[in-house]
């Protein structure tokens, strides 16, 4: 698990030198990576804390979203999260509590079993959410699970599996949280329907180009239980796709 890995990264140099943050970025490819959080927005700053004023200052916030980001497969409790920063305290004062050596190798079978956990919770709220737009006026409901509903109908042609298309599109979980957008880069998305998550593959080919459509994907048909990057293992995604032509044919 690379956010696991990122957390071990973590514990290990909080004695010695601060670690660097990841970055990254998710597009509707197959890929999959090993990621898993549960989408966390940060806490808004209490009245009496001091502004983020200087470029390290800012970095350094940003270092622990992702700090929270990476925990998030742990699924822990508020008390659990307090234990954390008790850790990181007492670690910068070289006044560890128990000894890394002998905890540290249960880290992983720990996130493997929250993990595990975060999934079935993922799972209960998509299938709530996956049940509730099958019902919206306009929505069909495939024979692979997608829902698919029309915004707004295309008058060009539709584009098949082999094809190259131009897209705009946003990305969101069942929680509202986006995950990834082509309208943010003000840029819209090249993309092979042949090489993409299958939802979009069956999805986009009901669509004309000009049209407009929001499509609903069960995790089986986009990360599954791996997830990837922001996208937690389990979760249902929505996309809002806009068809703006059909760019080339692959052969």
């Amino acid at each position: 698990m690379c956010g696991l890995l990122f957390v071990l990264s973590v514990m290990l140099m909080a004695q010695s030198s601060p670690p660097k943050p990841q970055t990254g970025s998710t597009r509707p490819s197959r890929a999959t990576a090993a990621s898993k959080p549960k989408p966390a927005t940060a806490a808004k700053p209490a009245s009496t804390a001091p502004a983020l004023a200087t470029d390290d200052e800012k970095t350094i916030y940003s270092l622990g979203l992702s700090i929270y980001r990476s925990l998030s497969q742990f699924d822990l409790s508020p008390a659990e999260l307090d234990i954390v920063k008790r850790a990181m305290t007492d670690a910068a004062a070289d006044k560890p509590a128990v000894d890394l050596q002998t905890w540290g190798p249960k880290i992983q079978p720990l996130a493997e079993a929250r993990h595990a956990r975060v999934i079935e919770h993922e799972k209960t709220d998509s299938a709530a959410y996956l049940a509730k737009a099958a019902t919206e006026p306009g929505a069909i409901k495939t024979e692979s699970g997608l829902v698919y509903r029309e915004v707004r109908a295309g008058t060009g042609a539709s584009p098949k599996e082999t094809d190259t298309v131009k897209v705009n599109y946003r990305g969101t979980l069942v929680n509202g949280t986006e995950f990834d957008s082509s309208y943010s880069r003000n840029q819209p998305a090249q993309l092979a329907l042949n090489g993409v998550i299958r939802c979009w593959t069956e999805g986009v080919q009901k669509m004309k180009v000009g049209g407009e459509a929001i499509l609903v994907c069960p995790s089986d048909l986009a990360y599954g239980d791996r997830g990837q990057a922001s996208i937690p293992g389990g979760a249902v995604l929505i996309f809002q796709i806009e068809l703006l032509e059909i760019a080339a044919g692959n052969p």
